[in-house]
């Protein structure tokens, strides 16, 4: 069935019986596809007949369906002609993993993110109404996603305004673990209410056949509905703020879908539609683990295992030394906005979990909660992905930095972390964490200076940024790692043909370098940063002043990051004849990709480092016999 579906006028033609048999080898082909080349697999497999209903009663493009996150649209590709593109999901110029709108123009809105889809949405509605124009907008988002504000605050928004539009919740009962929450708990009241619907339509039909009252009966008790509803379901709170509430129904019934889907479009008023389903459906082991297959590596469909040999991590080497400090100070409590597996925080919930909270979608809550705590002596740290961090960048400045609170914020996934592009490239928080008054923030260069980062932290009593990558130490193994100093720098290789001062992950890229440059006798300096703020301004100048020839690495983008503050640093001092270079990612939004490719791609890679410091030291030479011959 599959074969014979190329685009969505395909899928029309097809009867019910036709779409449930393409629903299953829709899954079949993204599971074969997923277990190559990694990707969103449970979000995926869950959403098959909705995806299918859909496009079955919506006509794209002039019709527009936003994506939330957008991490559920492979089934959106598949029918919308990029079935064959599929196979290069996530790879160097294949496919993106979220909508894209360069791809195809039934993606109407670029997504990656949380929460933003019915914000996107009404702004498309209310367009339309301004242009007297006549289609469908519709917004996909999950229960996960609705428990961030941002959600929220367009429901309200889209309610009180009376917007045409369909919100359609896809409700699994997860986010990336297990949904948590006030909203979770309300949901889970409206699941429920599928033993109402049902009653109450069994209960119609027997009625109506009562001879002379049964129509009449009918109409009375659909004037008691409202009531009888607030009896069964407390507080009716879609339709209390203006939704027209449909369901909950059965997310994997194609037939039920379609004719509800239908009823909303004929509706001239918010709509919520909410669809029960399930997250990894149709696949044991990700029916049965969700959380593990929500982004999956490559993996062996027969076992579920992956084909990648687990390895240590920064977020399981934080997650373990976090534990360790808890154990000897009560006032350290952990905090996730979703995300307890993936930063790393599972033992600590487990074994603290009067002191573990998870927030949901809710970047902004958590850090300003989080003030609140160091307001009142606790030591909150709060892991967050570099991308995500970006959310609650007000709350940052406003409640963490200007009150000068001892709240420890892990970035994880800093730097380019690959298949997920744009969106979660974590390039951004050095250069906008860097011009926040008040914050100390520091980048291990391996394992075990992250643990020795986590303890000073502590020490500090002030805003802290600990910012590290995804996966694992780099390629350099480092023997030892020397106290952590404030604002102090470390020389882990002296030189005096260059200086090279990188910052994180990027030091063991330097000690590389270095190391190919000793083969060609060129004796470089290499320090480790640490501390991106407070600088270590006299080891740097120090170190500039005796090889006037400076290189910068960083997994950050080239603005505002350590090679903006080196050079200020130099100019500032009004140093002239020194030769500056900056290693980071250009002042663009880098797509996917693995990690290893797109740093050749943009130069980052270690033989592109090595051939500029060849190529500039041929030209000091040259400069230094210049000048030998001048004098002489």
């Amino acid at each position: 069935m599959l074969e014979k579906v190329n685009n969505v006028e395909d899928l029309r033609k097809l009867n019910l019986n036709e779409k449930n048999i393409l629903a299953q080898e829709i899954r079949e082909y993204i599971l074969e596809i997923v277990s190559e080349n990694g990707g969103h697999l449970a979000s995926n497999l869950g959403i098959v007949e909705l995806t299918i209903a859909l496009h079955s009663i919506f006509d794209l493009p002039k019709d527009k369906i936003v994506w939330d996150v957008g991490h559920q649209s492979y089934v959106h590709k598949i029918l919308t002609g990029r079935k064959e593109q599929l196979k290069t999901l996530r790879k160097l110029d294949g496919i993106a993993g979220f909508p894209k709108t360069s791809e195809s123009e039934v993606d109407c809105f670029n997504t990656g993110h949380s929460s933003t889809s019915i914000s996107a949405a009404m702004g498309m509605a209310k367009a339309r109404d301004i242009k007297g124009e006549n289609n469908s907008v519709i917004a996909v988002i999950g229960d996960g996603a609705l428990t961030g504000g941002m959600a929220l605050e367009a429901l309200n928004h889209v309610g009180s305004t009376k917007t045409n539009m369909i919100v359609v919740l896809n409700d699994n009962e997860m986010s990336i673990s297990k949904n948590i929450g006030g909203i979770n708990m309300f949901l889970s009241k409206l699941r429920a209410r599928r033993i109402y619907t049902v009653s109450n339509q069994s209960g119609r039909k027997i009625i109506e056949k009562i001879p002379v009252i049964g129509k009449f009966t009918v109409k009375v008790i659909k004037r008691l509905k409202r009531s009888l509803k607030q009896l069964i379901i407390p507080k009716m709170f879609f339709e209390d703020i203006g939704f027209k509430y449909l369901g909950p129904i059965d997310g994997h019934n194609i037939e039920d879908l379609e004719y509800i889907l239908s009823r909303a479009k004929q509706l001239e008023e918010p709509v919520l539609i909410h669809v029960l389903t399930k997250k990894g459906k149709g696949y044991t082991p990700a029916e049965e683990n969700p959380e593990q297959f929500h982004s999956a590596a490559s993996f062996d469909i027969e076992t579920g295992k992956s084909k990648k040999e687990k390895k240590d991590d920064y977020s399981a080497v934080f997650g373990r030394k976090l534990v360790k400090l808890a154990e000897d100070n009560n006032k350290i409590v952990a905090i996730t906005a979703a995300m307890q597996s993936g930063t790393g925080l599972k033992e600590f919930a487990k074994k603290y979990p009067k002191r573990y909270f998870d927030v949901g979608i809710a970047e902004q809550h958590a850090l300003t909660f989080a003030a609140g705590l160091a307001k009142d002596g606790m030591i909150p740290f709060v892991p967050i992905y570099s991308s995500f961090y970006q959310r609650a960048y007000d709350q940052v400045i406003h409640d963490i930095a200007i009150q000068n609170l001892p709240v420890i914020m892990c970035v994880d996934r800093a730097g380019i972390v690959g298949s997920d592009g744009e969106t979660h490239q974590g390039l951004y928080d050095l250069a906008y964490f860097n011009i926040v008054p008040n914050l100390k923030i520091m980048a291990p260069k391996d394992f075990q200076e992250l643990e020795k980062m986590m303890e000073y932290a502590i020490t500090l009593k002030k805003p802290v940024v600990i910012r590290y990558p995804r996966g694992g130490e780099g390629e350099f193994k480092f023997s030892k790692c020397s106290e952590i100093k404030r604002g102090k720098a470390e020389i882990l290789k002296k030189g005096n043909d260059a200086t090279i001062i990188a910052i994180g992950q990027t030091v063991s890229k330097a000690m590389e370098a270095a190391k190919e440059l000793e083969k060609e006798k060129i004796n470089v300096e290499v320090i480790n940063a640490r501390f991106l703020k407070p600088i270590d301004k006299y080891t740097i100048l120090d170190s500039a002043f005796k090889t006037r020839l400076v290189i910068t690495i960083e997994d950050g983008t080239i603005v505002g990051g350590l090679g903006t503050t080196v050079k200020e640093l130099i100019l500032d001092r009004k140093i002239k004849n020194i030769n500056v270079k900056s290693f980071a990612y250009p002042d663009t939004f880098i797509k996917h990709g693995t990690p290893k490719e797109l740093e050749k791609l943009y130069g980052m890679d270690v033989d592109s480092i090595v051939d500029y410091i060849k190529h500039k030291m041929k030209y000091k030479k040259k400069n230094k016999n210049k000048e030998k011959a001048d004098k002489s």
